[in-house]
């Protein structure tokens, strides 16, 4: 046995750059934070030559796996933050369904739910910590590695884009066979979502407890429903979690941390996720910096929100392309980040060019206050 297995969520090293946590909770900060979605991934050399001839699922079920590939972008860039390797599909497994990385597709479930009936084969009763607690274990373990060098974020996916997964059996464009049962089927819709809900709360609480300094939660499916199918479908369950997780750390004696909601192409929901108890709203690229203030009141920091195609730009560009996006969201209660994850092509020198533009124009920014 590995000597880090016995690695206990305890005795974390002190942290020396809580920039991050700070604009999540909108305070004062000496430079606006940053990181990336998809940050320990394909565009990394070291990353894809670490994966060569692994199960990408087996390497999920890795802690030493997970925390080596966490760690991997810390070395090259001063991200202000860390987000632990995982999957969101991790959570259907936990529900008792096969899912596979399938080279050249991405993931596939061999079967997905194709009609109501189809939830009996799911686990009525997840024991989280048992059947996720390889994540907790990573988790634990990348802390300790970190050394107090940057907070480290743990994550979820949202109960709507996990369901369409599962009904869809992989990506789709239109996701047409979830939606119809949310049209046809909206009680079975209703007790599949909560049941996702219930395991998510465990799942987000064991992660603090493992040593999680902040959540995040990927709605990446919230584009394609419409205002009111949202509103009915996937609101209460992101207003739920965040409650709910917050609810059971009070009473776990456990410091709140800051949780962040991420709706890709949710703009029209704005509003609405402002006010749902999570602290930051992450924003995609198709939102305007200066409306997503206005339409969001100050009640929340933002996230976000450059295109992460912009990174196909030269350095100088990137330079400007920040520089703009910076002061249209200004220093305070903004953390930076691409509008979505990073692309497999993307140069790590241009990665290298976002970082530190963002650093250096939100100094610059916050010295001639």
């Amino acid at each position: 046995m590995d000597e880090d297995d016995h690695i206990l969520p305890k005795d974390f090293p002190e942290l020396k750059n809580d920039t991050f946590l700070r604009a999540a909770r909108g305070e004062e900060v000496e430079h606006v934070p940053v990181w990336c979605m998809r940050q320990a991934g394909r565009y990394l050399p070291e990353f894809r030559e670490f994966r060569a001839g692994k199960d990408f699922f087996e390497t999920c079920r890795s802690p030493e796996d997970c925390c080596e590939l966490t760690l991997q972008p810390l070395r090259r860039f001063p991200f202000d933050a860390a987000i632990i390797f995982s999957d969101i599909l991790v959570v259907p497994q936990a529900l008792g369904m096969d899912v596979q990385m399938v080279a050249g597709k991405g993931p596939t479930f061999p079967e997905p739910l194709k009609e109501p009936d189809d939830l009996q084969r799911l686990r009525s009763k997840v024991d989280v910590a048992s059947e996720l607690g390889y994540v907790f274990r990573a988790i634990t373990l990348t802390r300790h590695k970190l050394e107090g060098k940057v907070p480290l974020i743990g994550f979820s996916g949202a109960p709507w884009t996990l369901m369409s997964y599962m009904i869809e059996g992989g990506g789709s464009t239109t996701h047409s066979k979830a939606k119809r049962w949310l049209y046809r089927h909206p009680e079975a819709s209703h007790a599949l979502l909560k049941r996702l809900t219930d395991v998510i709360v465990d799942y987000l609480l064991g992660q603090v407890k493992a040593g999680a300094q902040a959540l995040q939660v990927f709605e990446s499916h919230a584009g394609c429903l419409g205002p009111a199918e949202f509103k009915v479908f996937a609101l209460p369950y992101l207003r739920d979690i965040a409650r709910r997780v917050k609810d059971r750390l009070k009473e776990s004696g456990l410091d709140n941390v800051p949780m962040i909601v991420f709706a890709k192409d949710g703009h029209y929901a704005l509003e609405d996720l402002s006010q749902s108890h999570y602290e930051v709203v992450g924003l995609d690229w198709t939102i305007d910096p200066c409306m997503a203030r206005q339409r969001t009141g100050g009640k929340v920091s933002l996230q976000g929100n450059m295109d992460p195609c912009a990174l196909y730009a030269t350095k100088e560009c990137i330079s400007e392309i920040v520089k703009t996006m910076v002061e249209a969201f200004g220093t305070r209660g903004y953390i930076a980040n691409l509008g979505h994850g990073l692309y497999p092509d993307m140069d790590p020198e241009s990665v290298g060019a976002f970082v530190e533009a963002v650093h250096t124009h939100s100094r610059r920014l916050l010295n001639h206050k």
